[in-house]
This record gives structure tokens, C-alpha cells and sequence, in this order.
């Protein structure tokens, strides 16, 4: 890549004119158009020409030496930019940990490809989904990989959604808990605030790992008959505010109003705490099997919730779903029998 310094000429019309060689081709302007710069010299009265033809052959050749030896816009560190600009507007958005860090971790590999094409060809984006083998990664990755290309498009960096088809899971329900009392009785030897955790997360159908991880003493009344959990920290986003059974108020002690109800601290235990304790929990437990999660709790707690009132809006606003369509997809796990003995045939 080269240039000669563009030399300044004149036409036998009279006009000037900056000729250089490019890279191996030759190069005569009139004006600062090709580098988006407002110089006509030759629009000056004539004894000011040539002075601005001077002035035009050295902006034109800091752009060309700036520009990585190019007349053309730099569009790769354009559309890099953008992109950049458009991640981290998406980022910024009120997202959880966990989710802003997949869709970080997803858009540096298509960033790479931005640095090489300019663009996100459909071909890599494809095969970037289809390298998860299975079917639920291979789900979840494709719709975290659309809510970024859709983004970036409906803001004006042109690129193409995955086109692949979502492959058909295996919906893994959560199995209830038939031996509650004597599982509640095996994790209160175990660990208080795991087993703390587990009663919340059963009798008050709060979710265990943000809900009630962020919990504070402060989100609960004066009489600790009701929590409220802000919607910054509901999977709805909506402000929650629910009922606390009494035999969870006979377990709670009260600590300072800004300080966790776990830690005791202003500052809760991390997002992975309430796995890592089940998890060494389950090693030594006699009473759950290896499809046992504290998420059965809230399955269990929902169960008892349907059968004893029988209304699907109840159970929609105690468990905190968004609309009554998410709480009749997930009565599905619920195996609460839909007929009874009453309603099947007799021999008249």
C-alpha cells in the first residue's frame, strides 16, 4: 500500500486539478468530494486557486494515509462502532447477571465476525446455534442470538436473525415433594438458611435464587405477615407482595432493616449460593432423588395452593406469573387430577 504526495496541476482550461498514484492507480481530483470535504479550488477567485488546490492535495493525503490507505470510508470501522454502540445499549437494559453475561459472551463471537466481514453472515450465525447439540441449549442459544440480531437491526446494523427452526424439548416438570415434612426436617438439621430458603420458597411461592437470595429484613412488615419483593427482582417485573404463613414467621429472627436476610450483612451471598448448598445437601440426603430441585418447593407449594382453592387466578398471582396463560401451561406439572371418581361412568 502506497501513495505519492499528490501534486498540484492545471488543466490548459485553466482549472487545477491534484494528481497521485494510489496503490498503483492513478488518481485526479478536482475537488474534496471523495473524502467528504467541502473544497472546490477552483470555485476561489483565480489568484487563490492554486493555494487551494495546495490545500486539497494535503487534506486528501492525511485522509488516504489516516484511512489505511484508502479513498473509500472506512465502513469496517463504522459498522464496528455501531455495533459496539448497539451491544452496549442492549447491555444496559435492566437484564439480570446471568442473562447480560450470556448475551455479552454470544455477541463477542459475533463481533468477530463484524472485524472480518463487515458484517454477521447468516451461514455463521447458523452454524454458531447448531453447535449445541442438544435441544434445549440448542433453543435457548437461538433466541438469545435473535434478541441480539433483532436489536442490531431494528437500529439500523443491517444483519439477519438466525433462520433455523427451534427444535422440540423434552419439557422437564419439576417433580412435587410427597415427604415435605421429613425433607424439611432432614435440611433444618442441615443448614438454616437453606432450609429457610426451601420454606419460602414452598410457602410463600417466592423464586429461590433472586427473590428470596435478595430478600431484607426490611422487605417484610411490621408483624411479618407480608414481603414485598420490588419488580427490579421479579421475573415479571411486577412488585410482588405476599403473605408470609405463620409457620414461617415462627422461624424467622428479626435482624437489622437493611441487612440480608441471609448474610445478616448489607450485602447478600452470591447468585450460585442456594445451588452450591443443595447440591452438597442432595449428597447426603436419604430422602430426595437426583430430580429433586429447591425449585420443587414452589411446585409442591403451588399444588397445595390449587387443591385447596381451586382457582387458577389465585395461583397465578401467588406465584407471580404474567399472565393466566403462563399458570395454565405450568398446571401441567402440577398432576392435580382433572376429573375424580365422581365424574367417571356408573353401572346404572
Amino acid at each position: 500500500m502506497s501513495i505519492t504526495y499528490p501534486k498540484v496541476c492545471q488543466s490548459i482550461h485553466g482549472k487545477y486539478y491534484i494528481d497521485f498514484v494510489l496503490n498503483n492507480k492513478r488518481y485526479r481530483l478536482k475537488n474534496g468530494n471523495k473524502i467528504k470535504l467541502k473544497l472546490n479550488p477552483n470555485s476561489f477567485p483565480v489568484k487563490h486557486r492554486r493555494r487551494q488546490a495546495e490545500v486539497l492535495a494535503k487534506k486528501v493525503y492525511d485522509h488516504v494515509v489516516s484511512n489505511n490507505f484508502s479513498l473509500e470510508e472506512d465502513r469496517r470501522s463504522n459498522e464496528l462502532a455501531l455495533f459496539d454502540g448497539l451491544i452496549e445499549s442492549k447491555l444496559s437494559e435492566n437484564l439480570s447477571d446471568h442473562y447480560r453475561k450470556t448475551l455479552r459472551e454470544l455477541s463477542e463471537k459475533l463481533r468477530e465476525q463484524v472485524i472480518i466481514n463487515n458484517t454477521i453472515p447468516i451461514e455463521f450465525t447458523n452454524d454458531l446455534v447448531r453447535s449445541y447439540q442438544n435441544n434445549t441449549s440448542f433453543n435457548t442459544v437461538r433466541r438469545h442470538v435473535n434478541v441480539l440480531l433483532n436489536h442490531l437491526s431494528d437500529n439500523g446494523f443491517m444483519a439477519d436473525k438466525c433462520s433455523l427452526r427451534p427444535r422440540k424439548q423434552v419439557e422437564v416438570l419439576h417433580k412435587p415433594i410427597d415427604n415435605l415434612p421429613e425433607v424439611l426436617a432432614e435440611l433444618q438439621a442441615f443448614n438454616y438458611n437453606l432450609h429457610m430458603c426451601c420454606l419460602l420458597t414452598y410457602g410463600c411461592l417466592l423464586r429461590p435464587h433472586r427473590e428470596i437470595r435478595l430478600l431484607r429484613w426490611q422487605d417484610f412488615d411490621s408483624e411479618l405477615k407480608y414481603v414485598s419483593v420490588d419488580g427490579s427482582r421479579v421475573k415479571s417485573k411486577r412488585n410482588r407482595i405476599v403473605p408470609v404463613p405463620q409457620f414461617i414467621r415462627d422461624e424467622l429472627v428479626v435482624g437489622n432493616p437493611h441487612e440480608n436476610i441471609f448474610s445478616n450483612t448489607p450485602i447478600e451471598f452470591n447468585e450460585d449460593y442456594f445451588k452450591t448448598l443443595w447440591s452438597r445437601f442432595k449428597k447426603q440426603s436419604k430422602l430426595i432423588d437426583n430430580n429433586t430441585t429447591i425449585y420443587s418447593f414452589r411446585h409442591s407449594g403451588a399444588i397445595d395452593l390449587f387443591k385447596r382453592t381451586g382457582s387458577i387466578t389465585k395461583l397465578q398471582k401467588a406465584m407471580g406469573h404474567s399472565s393466566i396463560n403462563v399458570s395454565l401451561t405450568y398446571l401441567r406439572g402440577l398432576e392435580v387430577p382433572e376429573l375424580s371418581e365422581e365424574d367417571m361412568p356408573v353401572i346404572y
